[in-house]
C-alpha cells in the first residue's frame, strides 16, 4: 500500500475510520441510493409510496480495527427519528467515543462526509477535540474528497448490503 499523499512515509489508511448511515424503509421500499437492481429486461414498474414513510437510520464505522456499531438513531420514547446536528453529536458522545476508549485513539484518524449534521460547527469541534488534527470532513483540518470511491468505502461496502 502506498504512502498517504498527506503524511509521506505514513500509511495512515489503516488508522482511519469511516463512517455512514442507511436508511431502512419499514413498509418494504428499497432506498434507490442502497440499492442497484441489473437487469437484461427493463420492467418499467411503478410504485406509488407515501411522502414520509417511516424508515430508520442507522450508522456505523468501519476500520482496519473493526466494526464500531450498528447505532439506531431513535429517541428517548424509542421512535425512529431523522438524523439532525444534535442527534448526531449525542451519538459521537454517548456511543461512539466511549466504544473507541478500548484503542489508542491518538493514532487513529476519523472521516466522515460533508452532510449538515456532520459539519457543524459543534459537530466539528467536538470531533477535533477527540481526534485533533487527524479529522478527515468537510470544514475540518483535512478537507473530506467527496466521490472518491477509494476513500469512502462504506459507500460502496455497506449500501449493498
Amino acid at each position: 500500500m502506498a504512502p498517504h499523499p498527506i503524511i509521506p512515509g505514513c500509511r495512515v489508511v489503516w488508522r482511519t475510520i469511516v463512517r455512514d448511515e442507511a436508511h431502512f424503509w419499514l413498509n418494504g421500499y428499497v432506498n434507490k441510493q442502497n440499492c442497484r437492481i441489473w437487469s437484461e429486461a427493463n420492467p418499467q414498474v411503478y410504485v406509488e409510496t407515501p411522502l414520509h414513510l417511516e424508515k430508520l437510520t442507522v450508522w456505523c464505522a468501519l476500520w482496519a480495527g473493526g466494526i464500531i456499531g450498528p447505532y439506531f438513531f431513535k429517541n428517548d420514547e424509542g421512535h425512529n427519528v431523522t438524523v439532525n446536528g444534535d442527534r448526531y453529536r449525542a451519538m459521537i458522545t454517548n456511543f461512539f467515543i466511549p466504544e473507541l476508549n478500548n484503542h489508542n485513539v491518538q493514532e487513529l484518524w476519523f472521516q466522515q462526509d460533508g452532510a449538515t449534521c456532520h459539519t457543524a460547527r459543534a459537530t466539528i469541534d467536538l470531533l477535533k477535540d477527540t481526534f485533533g488534527d487527524r479529522l478527515i470532513s468537510r470544514f475540518g483540518p483535512v478537507n473530506w474528497p467527496p466521490r472518491s470511491c477509494d476513500l469512502t468505502p462504506l459507500d460502496y461496502f455497506c449500501g449493498a448490503m
